[in-house]
């Protein structure tokens, strides 16, 4: 969830792959009835699978996300036109990836990947502590060009780097890093270079997204409270697990100054963005849900944390919403459809103010 993860294994190759699948089925909001008043034209890009992290190109054509479908055992990058048409994946088919994103001029891709540290799929978290996520420590971030070719290594610290985008102007990453011994936020260049921490608080900084004038950082957040929390903290993160159990929404300059905590759900919110006027924020949280963890909705909210709004209304899992850059259209990531239990699909649907 931004972030989360959810082979194809080409030996000895770094050679794209591609899918074709049909354009897009217009489809209906299932059982949300009128209440999805904001959405208009839901059509669903992608038919089976695990589907997350939908992101759009800077010029709104094309998506970039991940997906664990037919041999896949788990998460590879893909691109697809925003129709659902020419799905290809770019990524190398080893180890787990995650977190991808289009460069602003459209001639690179970025993601995280653990390939470097085995072909293999790293093993799944262990559930028996309970419903937690795993922070692999061979994850590193990547770029490469739009088809996969040309990868180059961004990180070379030890530890967990991963949850990278950049700036509109592409010249700014920001991403989630272990590199320092906690789970904090950092910026670099495009390039890799000029590395600077941002969050220094104990605790989970993750998931962080720029506002669309580079001013602003989003990004989730649990710091926990001293004594029992902080030591079950401590010790999940040196079996590279957390527990995402309770995540606010928080706001700061694109420095690392001025932090403030937006929401205070009580919930799992995550995949923050922020609507393209820049005044509101757009994301996903399991708030006033029941058992385990529950049913996740879409949710605006003002950047004084103000005005909270439901946007989805599908029993199940709505998230990783992103607007379109002319904020015509979003795309967002849903259980609604899903003919297998764990189905998650990429929706694009026409945005109404």
């Amino acid at each position: 969830m931004k972030k989360s993860s959810f082979p194809l294994v080409l030996l000895g190759l770094l050679a794209v792959v591609l899918l074709r699948q049909s354009p897009a089925q217009t489809t209906p909001a299932t059982d949300a009835g009128t209440e999805e008043k904001h959405l208009r034209n839901i059509r669903q890009l992608t038919f089976g699978g695990q589907n997350a992290e939908a992101y759009f190109s800077a010029d709104g054509k094309k998506l970039i996300f991940q997906s664990t479908r037919d041999a896949l055992k788990c998460d590879q990058i893909f691109t697809m036109n925003i129709d659902g048409s020419d799905v290809r994946m770019v990524s190398t088919g080893k180890g787990r990836t995650t977190c991808s994103y289009i460069y602003p001029n459209g001639k690179k891709i970025l993601y995280a990947s653990t390939h470097l540290g085995s072909a293999e799929c790293p093993p799944k978290p262990d559930y028996s502590k309970g419903y937690v996520w795993g922070v692999y420590s061979t994850f590193d971030i990547f770029t490469a060009n739009p088809d996969g070719s040309g990868l180059q290594q961004l990180t070379t610290t030890p530890g967990y780097d991963a949850e990278a985008v950049i700036s509109e102007d592409g010249k700014k990453i920001v991403f989630t890093s272990l590199r320092n011994g906690d789970l904090d936020i950092y910026t670099m260049d495009a390039n890799g270079k000029h590395v600077k921490q941002l969050t220094h608080e104990l605790g989970y900084d993750g998931g962080p997204f720029f506002s669309p004038d580079r001013k602003w950082i989003v990004y989730r957040a649990h710091h926990p409270k001293p004594g029992q929390e902080t030591a079950d903290y401590e010790d999940l993160l040196k079996q590279n697990l957390i527990r995402p159990t309770y995540l606010e929404l928080w706001l700061m300059k694109a420095d690392g100054s001025e932090k403030r905590q937006i929401t205070d759900l009580g919930a799992a919110s995550f995949a923050p963005s922020i609507f393209p006027d820049g005044k509101r924020i757009i994301f996903s949280s399991n708030v006033g849900s029941t058992g385990g963890m529950g049913n996740f909705e879409l949710y605006g909210v003002g950047l004084d944390g103000k005005n909270l709004e439901r946007i989805t209304y599908t029993e199940g899992f709505d998230g990783f919403p992103m607007f379109s850059p002319d904020g015509k259209k979003l795309v967002w990531i849903s259980g609604r459809n899903g003919k297998v239990p764990h189905e998650t699909n990429v929706f694009i649907a026409d945005w109404v103010p």
